[in-house]
């Protein structure tokens, strides 16, 4: 165990080593034709015009922040000005996250076309390669960053309080990054998705994918700005997340002495940390279960990597947690053990798979919700958008019971530590969960790749059959971010009260309920704001779609040779075919990116920064109980809404599918179907999954900002010891005398016969005149061992 701690950074270099392999191995891939490689550049192209764009404003907004954070550490206790260098770090980590993710996306996707040529397996094996790359890259730089981060601090000499407040830096900037990642993202692709169907699907009656498209360069960057770059980070920042609030809530065990015989007491701090170190292996290893032949289940083959690694993954856990933790330890009164920490990992792990599992089942093509909503397409779009909200709403309960149930048995076996290891527990696989959950996005490209270069039927249908997996993995995937956004929430609210010094949150108190009131609100008006923007963005890409169909003669003529055959070119005339052809490529693609980009950029930046500055504000002007409320209240509201609204949005999407693959393509069922897709989308790509990250980024602007709200707050009593010994405390309720207590303690130090050193600590206790004496025992091997761990027990009784 001693050598896994000491070379944490390691196992972040073996993922990143790994996806560099992956990605050499992906660029090796062919391309295919020019043509291919002429519409997948347009995607690379615009998907990077986007991140550099998203990044130039991101890097101002990150440099303002550091300074206040620099200044903000230099001049309060139990911080430090280095919390704006962890800050900057974070955000990189989860910048160059996403950036990576997107790369290999948009190089995987071209190449995983061309492999859906020659067999299925090959294409599923670039698609998942691609996947992987994003996986790895995101769980490398996580525990580099906060293994490195936290090697040098802990070498600076400052108290392990003050290490991991500098050190919650790290995670503020991955959420910031991430949260306006998301959003951004979210706002982009679904500008693009919302034009692309109803101008070209409903009114022109084309597909989504089809060259004739001027959105469908656009659609297809969306899919990597959203489901790749946002999902990675989304997942990045709750890896960190729930790293870091169990670090903060293991500190309170450093003090103990059953914790002082290894680790210098850290053991529940490094336990975090090692939980995911092993985790990147785990999830490596799970990559080569990830195989399928032609007419086999993608789904099967992905299962089979997941389910694979976690499981590799609880028997690994078992032996870290009881090699890095004593057997049995008492903390405030109660007894905890190893096993119980064991217990409360395993909770949160198969929480996680479950609600994945209830999301599936709820978004999944052929299941029962999804046939319902079918079934109302029937009589049109309101009887299907009434349907999707029902089963959307419906879908909240059994996720909602997992995760309480979770909590409950985390805490019961562990207390606040084991929610927070629950949430480790549930993200340690974030590897290859991410890995199967990026994979979407690629095969969804392919496809669209596949479609807009005419390819022959057979790999069409290939990639619609990655993509129909690519789908409901898409749907676990959310799944699993908002359990994890939930038990993370939880573990950096835990881990706020803590360092602020808030005991309870008490709603009888009128500003704890308004906070609570305040949070529950947020959730909506965050949601109300990003739908608010794909909206108006929407109605810009429409307006430019239009104009090109209408202005650019050779589309015009091209799209009537469409409706003259109802999309069927193989009963075409000779001069139809060449009236078809003269429009190849004079689609203004470039115009479409642009207005996505344009409108993301700019519609992302209120949801934002309202994250960040309602916390802070409700904090320094309400105090730290009232901000504990209001993290309540934000997250009870934000994971009800969070689930809400991406299961609603996936139940509509596999339900214009399932029409689809029925053959009713163009059927007024299907009209409907589009249309209740078309009010789902910003649901589950971009209001939904902004909703996770919001909950995690207010709980870590409020742990961040919890030593200056101590600093602030008065204290509530006032004593005066007397010279006698008797202790004056004046209250609220009046004046009260009483006799101070006396502590004296007692040290010898001797050797053993192996050459160790010993020491007896007597400690005697005087209260009200009645002495009590307890005695403890300490070895070590060295002299400055026994005086760190005699100092740390000295430290443990005041």
């Amino acid at each position: 165990m001693d050598l896994i701690v000491k070379f944490l950074p390691v196992f972040g270099i073996l993922g990143l080593l790994y996806v560099f392999i992956k990605n050499v191995w992906i660029s090796k891939q062919e391309v295919g034709d020019d043509k291919m490689a002429r519409i997948a550049k347009n995607i690379a192209d615009g998907a990077m015009s986007f991140l550099k764009a998203e990044y130039k404003i991101l890097s101002i907004f990150v440099v303002a922040v550091a300074v206040l954070l620099f200044f903000k550490g230099s001049n309060e206790a139990g911080s430090n000005g280095m919390v704006a260098v962890s800050f900057v770090v974070g955000a990189i980590c989860s910048a160059l996250a996403g950036f990576i993710g997107m790369k290999v996306a948009t190089k995987a996707n071209v190449r995983t076309t061309h492999a859906a040529k020659t067999s299925l397996g090959k294409a599923l094996e670039v698609a998942f390669a691609g996947g992987a790359v994003m996986g790895l890259g995101v769980v490398g730089l996580g525990v580099l960053g906060l293994s490195g981060l936290f090697m040098i601090y802990s070498g600076q000499g400052w108290e392990i309080g003050e290490v991991l407040n500098v050190l919650s830096g790290f995670s503020l900037g991955a959420s910031s990054i991430a949260l306006f990642a998301r959003v951004g993202g979210g706002i982009y692709t679904k500008a693009a998705d919302v034009g692309a169907d109803l101008v070209g699907k409903v009114e022109a009656g084309i597909p989504e994918d089809h060259p004739l498209n001027p959105a469908t360069i656009a659609d297809n960057v969306g899919d990597n700005v959203g489901d790749v770059a946002g999902m990675g980070a989304d997942l990045f920042e709750s890896y960190v997340g729930s790293i870091i609030g169990t670090m903060v809530l293991g500190a309170a065990f450093a003090a103990l002495p059953e914790f002082q015989s290894a680790f210098d007491g850290l053991g529940a701090v490094y336990l975090p940390m090692a939980l995911a170190a092993v985790g990147i292996v785990m999830s490596i290893i799970g990559t080569f279960f990830v195989k399928v032949k032609d007419g086999g289940n993608p789904q099967t083959a992905l299962n089979i990597g997941e389910f694979g690694s976690a499981g590799l993954m609880l028997v690994v856990s078992y032996f870290l947690i009881t090699g890095m933790l004593p057997e049995s330890w008492v903390e405030a009164g109660k007894e905890y053990t190893a096993m119980g920490v064991f217990w409360a990992t395993i909770a949160g792990l198969v929480a996680g798979l479950l609600v994945g599992k209830v999301t599936e089942y709820y978004t999944g093509t052929g299941t029962k919700p999804v046939n319902s909503i079918v079934r109302q397409s029937e009589t049109g779009s309101a009887t299907n958008i009434i349907a999707g909200l029902g089963v959307g709403m419906m879908s909240t309960a059994i996720p909602i019971i997992l995760i309480a149930a979770a909590i409950l048995v985390s805490h019961y076996f562990a207390g606040l530590y084991g929610i927070a290891i629950a949430a480790v527990g549930m993200l340690a696989n974030t590897g290859i969960q991410l890995a199967v959950d990026a994979y979407g996005p690629i095969s969804d490209n392919a496809g669209g790749i596949a479609e807009m270069a005419e390819l022959p039927k057979e790999v069409r249908e290939r990639t619609d059959k990655l993509d129909a997996v690519g789908n409901t993995t898409a749907a676990i995937g959310k799944g699993f971010a908002i359990a994890s956004a939930a038990l993370t929430a939880l573990a950096l609210f835990a881990a706020f009260m803590k360092t602020a010094g808030v005991k309870s949150i008490d709603v009888s108190q009128p500003d704890i309920m308004a906070g609570l009131l305040i949070g529950g609100m947020l959730p909506f008006v965050f949601s109300a704001l990003s739908m608010n923007a794909v909206g108006r963005a929407a109605m810009s890409m429409i307006e430019e779609v239009r104009r090109q169909f209408s202005d650019i003669p050779q589309l015009k003529a091209a799209l009537e040779v469409m409706r003259k055959y109802d999309s069927d070119l193989s009963k075409a005339s000779k001069e139809d075919i060449e009236i078809f052809e003269a429009a190849d490529g004079l689609a203004e693609y470039e115009k479409c990116v642009a207005i996505s980009t344009q409108a993301s950029i700019k519609e992302m930046l209120l949801p934002g920064l309202l994250a960040i500055a309602v916390p802070v504000a409700v904090g320094f002007i309400g105090g730290a109980e009232m901000l504990g409320g209001l993290l309540a209240g934000v997250t009870t509201a934000g994971v009800l809404m969070a689930i809400f609204q991406s299961n609603a949005g996936g139940a509509w999407d596999n339900a214009k599918k399932t029409i689809e693959s029925e053959g009713r393509k163009g059927s007024d069922a299907h009209k409907a179907a589009v249309v209740g897709d078309t009010v789902g989308d910003p649901f589950k790509d971009t209001s939904g999954p902004s909703l996770n990250i919001l909950l995690k980024l207010m709980s870590v602007v409020a742990l961040v900002i919890a030593p200056s709200l101590v600093s602030l707050s008065s204290p509530d009593d006032v004593a005066i010891v007397k010279e006698d010994g008797t202790m004056i405390t004046i209250t609220e309720e009046g004046m009260k005398e009483t006799k101070a207590i006396e502590k004296q303690i007692r040290v010898e130090v001797s050797n053993t016969e192996d050459g160790a050193y010993k020491a007896i600590v007597t400690t005697s206790t005087s209260v009200n005149g009645e002495t009590v004496e307890e005695t403890e025992e300490f070895t070590a091997d060295t002299k400055e061992a026994l005086e760190k761990k005699i100092e740390a027990y000295k430290n443990s009784l005041e």
